[in-house]
C-alpha cells in the first residue's frame, strides 16, 4: 500500500499506512502560513478489499466546521469526480471505502489543473473577440493571465470576473469555464447580446502559485490574495498588484469574485453594505441582480450566507469591497459549498465541477439582466 501526493497540487502528510484499516494522515499547512484544509493525494492499494482512512488534527485547520456534514470526493480516472460518506467527531474525519481499482484519487474538492488552466486560456483566444495577455508573472514566476472578450469602447460596459483568489476554492475556475463558454458560444443569444453592449476581463486563476502548490488560501508566501487590495505589492502579492493596474486603467461597471465556502452548504453572494460609499443606487443593482438569479435557477438562494456589514464598517483590504469603494460599482463575491447543496442534494456527486459550470453560465444571464443598469 502507497499514498503519494507527488504531483501538482497534491498535499498530504503519512502518519500511518501499514494496515489498510488503519490509514492516518495529516493536512500540510500553506506554506509559510498558518492555513490548511486542502487535501489531494493518490492510494495506491489491494482492490476489492475495505479501507478505512482518517485525517487527523482539524480542529486546528483553517475552517474546522466546515468537516461538519462534508463527503470526500475521490476518482478513479480524474475526470469522474464522486462523493464518500464520512463522519467527523471535531478532530478527526474518517472514511471507509472498497476501492474498484488498484489506484484511487482523493481530494478536498474536484481539483482544476494548471494544464486544463492553460487549455481553457487558449481554447477561448480562438474566439475573434477574445484576446489572452500575461501581465506578468507570480513570485514562483508562473504566468498571470488576462482574457479580455469584446470590443472595447467608450459606449460599452467594463465586467470583470476573477477566480481563485483563494486556490483550493477550485469550484470557482470551474464557474468560470462554464462562464467563458456560454460567453464566448455564438450561438447563444445571452453572449452575443452581451458582447454587444460590454467588454469582459477574465482572470479565471488569481492564484496559480497557490494551486499548483497544493494550498488552500495563499499563495507561494502565505498571503492571503483577498486581503491584499488596498495595498498589494510585487514583493508579496504582485498577482492583486498586476491585475489591480489594469482594473484602473479600464475601469470596472461590475465585478464579480468566485470563491467556494468551506463550511455553509448553499450558493450565495456577498455585497458591498459597509463600504463608505454604498447608496441607494447600489442597493437597487444588488437587489436587482439577485432577484434575477433567483428567477434563472433554482441552485441560488438569498436566505442563508454572511452577516452584513454595517455600514461604514466593510473590510477595504477584501477585493468586492475595495473594487465597489474606488468604481462605485455593483461588487459581489459569489460563494459555492465545498459540500453538497442543501437546496437541491446529491447524495453521489453532491456539489461538483458539472454544476459549477452550469451555475457559471447562468450567472453571465444574470448579468445580462442587469447590465444596462449599471
Amino acid at each position: 500500500m502507497k499514498i503519494f501526493s507527488n504531483f501538482e497540487s497534491g498535499n498530504i502528510n503519512v502518519v500511518k499506512a501499514d494496515d489498510a484499516n488503519d490509514i492516518q494522515l495529516t493536512i500540510p499547512n500553506d506554506n509559510q502560513s498558518e492555513f490548511y484544509q486542502w487535501f489531494h493525494f493518490r492510494l495506491e492499494s489491494q482492490p476489492h478489499t475495505e479501507h478505512q482512512i482518517k485525517l487527523l488534527n482539524l480542529a486546528k485547520s483553517a475552517y474546522p466546521e466546515g468537516w461538519q456534514g462534508y463527503d470526500v470526493v475521490a476518482s478513479y480516472d480524474r475526470e469522474e469526480w464522486f462523493r464518500i460518506p464520512a463522519e467527523f467527531d471535531g478532530d478527526t474525519l474518517t472514511f471507509k471505502m472498497i476501492p474498484e481499482h488498484h489506484s484511487m484519487y482523493f481530494a478536498y474538492f474536484a481539483p482544476y489543473s494548471y494544464d486544463r488552466h492553460q487549455d481553457l486560456l487558449h481554447q477561448a483566444q480562438l474566439h475573434p473577440e477574445c484576446r489572452l495577455e500575461t501581465l506578468g508573472s507570480t513570485l514562483d514566476g508562473n504566468d498571470m493571465s488576462l482574457l479580455t472578450i469584446g470590443e472595447p469602447s467608450d459606449e460599452k460596459k467594463n465586467v470583470w470576473i476573477i477566480g481563485r483568489q483563494h486556490p483550493g476554492e477550485t469550484m470557482a475556475e470551474w464557474f468560470i469555464e462554464g462562464l467563458l463558454q456560454r460567453l464566448l458560444d455564438d450561438t447563444d443569444t445571452v453572449g452575443r447580446a452581451l458582447l454587444e453592449t460590454a467588454v469582459f476581463h477574465v482572470v479565471p486563476n488569481m492564484n496559480p502559485d497557490g494551486s499548483i502548490r497544493g494550498h488552500l488560501r495563499t499563495n507561494a508566501v502565505g498571503v492571503n490574495l483577498n486581503r491584499e487590495w488596498q495595498t498589494p505589492s510585487m514583493e508579496k502579492s504582485p498577482e492583486v498588484y498586476l491585475v489591480r493596474e489594469r482594473m484602473l486603467a479600464t475601469g470596472i461597471d461590475l465585478f464579480l469574485d468566485i470563491h467556494g465556502d468551506e463550511a455553509i452548504p448553499y450558493n450565495f453572494v456577498a455585497g458591498s453594505e459597509g463600504v463608505p460609499s454604498y447608496d441607494a443606487r447600489m442597493a437597487e443593482l444588488e437587489q436587482a441582480f439577485k432577484q434575477a438569479l433567483l428567477t434563472i435557477t433554482p441552485e441560488f438562494q438569498d436566505e442563508h450566507g454572511y452577516n452584513k456589514d454595517k455600514p461604514g464598517e466593510a473590510n477595504l483590504t477584501v477585493g468586492s469591497n475595495w473594487v465597489a469603494e474606488q468604481f462605485k460599482c455593483l461588487s459581489y463575491t459569489v460563494e459555492m459549498p465545498f459540500k453538497d447543496h442543501n437546496l437541491h442534494p446529491d447524495s453521489f456527486y453532491g456539489w461538483s465541477p458539472e454544476r459549477s459550470v452550469a451555475f457559471g453560465q447562468d450567472m453571465l444571464a444574470a448579468v445580462q439582466a442587469v447590465i444596462a443598469k449599471v
